[in-house]
């Protein structure tokens, strides 16, 4: 895995202790847990990052920090994952397709509705749509979150195997 250019991006922890919103970590930020490029540590963070991603409120970033404080999992990764899943650009697209799942898992019609910046429109608009939504927010969450898991445990293993081959097979002669 590409750790000489992880280790470049990704800054050093006792540089974050300076900041004031990593201070409300206290010394757990300096776990090692949390920076280490184990296998098992970037392939939970990964799928926990893709999980987190399909959360409806706009707290992926600070939901990422307590999860992998909480399970001491990798905090660059988990916290890359979610924002580049979660990000402006594929966050009306991504929940879409949960909002779609959910209707699907729930067996109710689709509702068309048009977004208006109103209060009237989350008291209104919003109710018949939220039960969906939040039940594919779940279901994709779940479902995503453990295939981003899998499938990069599976590459890391294929890519780790594929260079143990390479090393150790006799070379042509």
């Amino acid at each position: 895995m590409p750790r000489a250019f992880l280790k470049k991006i990704v800054p050093a922890p006792h540089t974050l202790r300076t900041r004031w919103p990593v201070r409300l970590c206290g010394e757990r930020i300096a776990d090692p847990q949390l920076w280490t490029l184990h296998r098992r540590a970037v392939t939970y963070a990964f799928g926990a990052g893709v999980a987190i991603s399909f959360v409806p409120l706009p707290v992926h970033l600070l939901l990422a920090v307590i999860v992998a404080l909480v399970w001491r999992i990798n905090l660059p990764v988990i916290y890359g994952t979610t924002w580049v899943v979660a990000n402006p650009f594929s966050l009306v697209p991504l929940y879409y397709f949960a909002y779609r799942v959910g209707v699907s898992v729930l067996h109710v019609p689709r509702q068309h509705f048009r977004f208006v910046p109103d209060w009237r429109w989350f008291q209104h608009a919003l109710a018949p749509v939220w039960q969906p939504f939040a039940v594919g927010c779940l279901a994709c969450a779940a479902v995503f979150g453990v295939l981003g898991w899998l499938a990069l445990e599976l590459v890391w293993r294929w890519h780790v195997a594929s260079r143990y081959r390479s090393r150790h097979t006799a070379p042509a002669a």
